[in-house]
């Protein structure tokens, strides 16, 4: 399989690199330590479509290929992790459904607005009681009418805060088990929605992830996505998808990682020479810089099956449990490059060790990336 760019690609990942290099790199720790929600940087990457980077052009996206999505998502998530799962969820989890799965009226309303970066979206498939066990829903949507009634509770909601619309995953069938789920689109200014605080995480802390709560809210049938009973499926094809753009955010987080171990290791001496020269650093050094690159060939071999219409599910879990596990890994080494300076938020590695861990929880755990896989060897 050949992974050589075209033009095109290398120019998305040269304009992100640079923009990413410029303008978000500089103020990724205020916002780490701010909490406060990047709206500067998603107003950027709206300006360059990079918000809706597969949708298609007549739906108001920039047409490009999954592969063009990877590298830009990697290059913004090197520089600022919380504005690279904004941008994720927003292409991913959001536009990719409404366009794979939703009607021409649906796209005219809700997807336009969302890959032109005017809107934002959310995914809401997470509960209290149904994280990797996403088939036990307990969020309910009734039907009336030509409306659905929803009342339930969603929590761990990426964008949450500031999203206009959500696609929601809920029972419409609670006796039918996961046939019984479907998937709505809830628009944020709804009755009946509340969003909760903001969650104080351990990283991406610019993110606006919290809980939202559903009492009778009613929504349009015309909304739901797909026929009724086909949320679950919507949800795993999204996924999919989603664990791609995760495993491209996890290979920017790493590689920020590696490239501030990197520079450190050559400016810092000791015994009279820079500790670069010692062999224990520069064992870790190759040691991430390999794992980093066989992670970000498993991502590029998923992105490439995606565009060529191919099956990619096993693909998409290897690429998100090895780049994962690779941004995790590479984090701690360069923590421990930098000694008791990684400890300090004075330097970058700190950040990016706190940053890295969720890329092995969300859009599926490590462990449930490992059954996906493990099945597939075993049917």
């Amino acid at each position: 399989m050949e992974f050589a760019l075209n033009e095109e690609e290398r120019l998305i990942r040269d304009t992100a690199r640079e923009l990413a290099g410029k303008e978000f790199a500089p103020r990724a720790a205020e916002y780490d330590e701010s909490q406060k929600f990047p709206h500067d940087n998603v107003k950027k990457l709206a300006e360059l479509g990079f918000m809706g980077m597969g949708v298609a052009e007549k739906w108001g996206g920039a047409g490009l290929s999954s592969l063009a999505y990877v590298l830009a998502m990697e290059e913004i998530s090197k520089a600022c992790a919380s504005t690279g799962v904004i941008m994720s969820v927003n292409n991913s989890l959001v536009c990719d459904p409404l366009q794979k799965f939703g009607n021409d009226a649906q796209r005219e309303k809700f997807l336009k607005p969302l890959a032109s970066g005017e809107k934002l979206g959310a995914y809401c498939l997470t509960e209290p009681e149904a994280g990797s066990d996403a088939q036990n829903q307990r969020t309910v949507a009734v039907a009336d009418g030509d409306h659905y009634v929803v009342n339930g509770t969603k929590n761990f909601i990426t964008n949450g805060q500031v999203a206009d619309f959500y696609i929601v995953y809920c029972k419409t069938d609670p006796e039918a088990g996961h046939r019984g789920i479907s998937a709505l689109v809830v628009e944020a200014d709804s009755e009946g929605l509340t969003r909760g605080a903001k969650e104080n995480t351990m990283g991406i802390r610019a993110s606006s992830t919290c809980s939202l709560f559903f009492n009778n809210v009613r929504v349009p049938a015309e909304n739901r996505l797909g026929a009724e009973g086909e949320g679950f499926k919507i949800a795993l094809a999204t996924l999919d998808g989603g664990r791609i753009g995760i495993a491209a955010q996890a290979l920017g987080i790493g590689q920020a990682a590696l490239d501030e171990a990197t520079r450190y290791s050559q400016e810092r001496t000791t015994f009279g020479s820079p500790i670069a020269e010692l062999q224990a650093i520069q064992w870790m050094l190759a040691d991430s810089a390999t794992e980093l690159d066989a992670a970000r060939l498993l991502t590029f071999r998923a992105a490439v099956k995606k565009d060529t219409g191919e099956r990619y599910s096993v693909e998409a879990s290897m690429a998100k449990l090895a780049a994962s596990r690779a941004a995790v890994v590479v984090a701690d080494r360069a923590v421990q490059v930098h000694g008791g300076y990684g400890y300090v938020k004075e330097y970058a590695v700190e950040r990016h060790y706190r940053d890295a861990k969720i890329t092995e929880l969300y859009e599926g755990t490590s462990e449930i990336q490992r059954l996906v896989i493990a099945r597939n060897l075993l049917k």
